[in-house]
């Protein structure tokens, strides 16, 4: 009997409610990845008492995904258009948002796909409910992503989580403790991951290319404007203003935090750090092969305008590991001249003992010692070119991985497991930049050793609204 990962997931569930033993028997020769775990097991349970219920929702690798996307003003549509790449595989079955200008553009722009019969809401929750629904993918702001995906897996459905997965530290300890206590699949959008040419140079990485890999530089280059000074304002007739805040405690309206500037207000963004400078942190983690850092610090500040934007314009924040290992991110939000050799705006340096790689969206570079051109990969044309809302043929990568996690019990490329540190990375050099000095780090959980610190470790939420694990 051939058992999908989905269906051993659900096995478990129901054995854990039950108060029932689950026994797993390895064949000769198994080995530990997944995929041969699922083809090499067989799995003996007693006692189950299922009913046509309890499995009614199991997809198999040849059934559609029905799919509900929330959030759809700006990376939503990324999601809907890697969606549509595997639409003999998806249905769309619900869109959520809190603008309801929105649900006629999405089903007018992919009416190709998005039947104009699709279910809307403004409230996830009551979408939610919908028991048709397999899996939810979350392009909403950071203050929502941690709740909404907790909702959603406790709903029992499997969800793909645009990055940030948190809006502070403890939502990323709260992600693992549902994803583990569901069973649910879990994508974070951290879709370098699924680059091929990344992936590729990860590998020769630790097959020794650039010697042993020990300092990683990442960098974030933009020209971006100020926000001004926000004025109290009426709410638009088109937005729910309450459903928006959501979680996050509640602030009367002004006219400069919708659709796009809450990034730089600390109620409901996580700064240029978070919503930029993660991506390529998350690669030199990968790269470096570390987990979590014992110290951080950074400094920078918000200098080039005097406005309403409460993270910082310029931060250098460093990090370093056990192993002797350091890794370094630059960013400047509103000066893009670059300073670095083979760049567009953002990428990393991987340093090593034999020599040093360059990697971003568009391939990868390895040059030896004396700055000599030893190897060079590039993406495949359209797969890597990003518009303004950061679609791109990554994306589609990173869509067919989640999707072979419903379908086939593929290995995420980015489980919540391993964004969480790289998150908490860029959590924790808000948290030093905030508090003006260098923090002292638990290697095995990441928290501060430092009382001050470890306030910022979590967040207040508005009654009623704390995530429920």
């Amino acid at each position: 009997m051939k058992l999908s990962i989905l269906w051993i997931q659900e096995l478990c569930s129901i054995l854990l409610t039950k108060n029932l033993s689950l026994q797993i028997l390895p064949m000769k020769n198994s080995h530990s990845n997944r995929r041969d775990f699922i083809k090499k097991s067989a799995i003996v349970a007693t006692g189950l008492g299922f009913s046509a219920k309890s499995y009614a929702r199991i997809i198999g690798s040849n059934e559609r995904v029905n799919i509900a996307v929330a959030g759809l003003n700006s990376r939503g549509n990324a999601h809907l258009s890697a969606a549509r790449t595997f639409a003999k595989e998806v249905n769309i079955v619900g869109l959520c948002d809190v603008d309801n200008r929105v649900f006629d553009k999405v089903k007018r722009e992919f009416s190709d796909f998005v039947p104009g019969s699709t279910k809307t809401y403004s409230d996830i929750r009551k979408m939610l409910e919908e028991k048709s629904i397999d899996a939810v993918s979350i392009a909403t702001p950071d203050h929502w992503h941690t709740p909404m995906a907790i909702m959603a897996m406790n709903a029992g459905k499997h969800v793909y989580l645009e990055k940030p997965c948190s809006h502070n530290a403890h939502e990323g300890e709260m992600l693992i403790a549902v994803k583990s206590k569901t069973g649910k699949v879990i994508q974070i959008g951290n879709q370098q991951r699924s680059a091929p040419t990344s992936i590729e140079l990860i590998q020769k990485i630790r097959e020794g290319v650039i010697g042993e890999a020990y300092y990683a530089k990442a960098f974030y280059e933009a020209n971006r404007g100020g926000i001004g000074k926000g004025a109290s304002a009426a709410v638009p007739e088109w937005l729910d203003w309450d459903l928006w805040q959501g979680p996050a405690p509640r602030e009367d309206y002004k006219d400069n935090f919708v659709h796009y500037n809450w990034h730089w207000f600390w109620k409901w963004g996580t700064g240029e750090i978070n919503n930029n400078g993660l991506h390529e942190m998350d690669i030199c983690r990968w790269a470096l092969d570390v987990g979590m850092p014992t110290q951080v610090s950074s400094a920078g500040g918000r200098f080039a305008f005097d406005d309403d934007w409460e993270f910082y314009d310029t931060q250098l924040t460093t990090f370093n590991f056990s192993g002797g290992k350091m890794l370094n991110w630059e960013g400047r939000s509103c000066n893009g001249t670059s300073v670095f050799k083979n760049a567009a705006g953002r990428g990393s340096y991987i340093h090593g003992t034999k020599g040093t790689a360059f990697v971003d969206r568009e391939g990868y570079e390895i040059f030896d010692l004396k700055n000599n051109l030893i190897e060079k990969s590039d993406e495949a044309a359209g797969e890597s070119s990003v518009n303004t809302l950061g679609i791109s043929g990554l994306d589609n990568f990173h869509y067919r991985n989640f999707l072979n996690g419903i379908q086939k019990g593929e290995q995420l490329n980015s489980p919540v497991e391993e964004a969480h540190k790289s998150t908490l990375l860029c959590h924790l050099g808000n948290m030093s930049q905030h508090l003006g000095k260098a923090l002292m780090l638990d290697e095995k959980t990441g928290k501060p050793k430092d009382k001050e610190a470890m306030k910022m470790w979590s967040r207040e939420y508005e009654k009623g609204w704390k995530p429920i694990v």
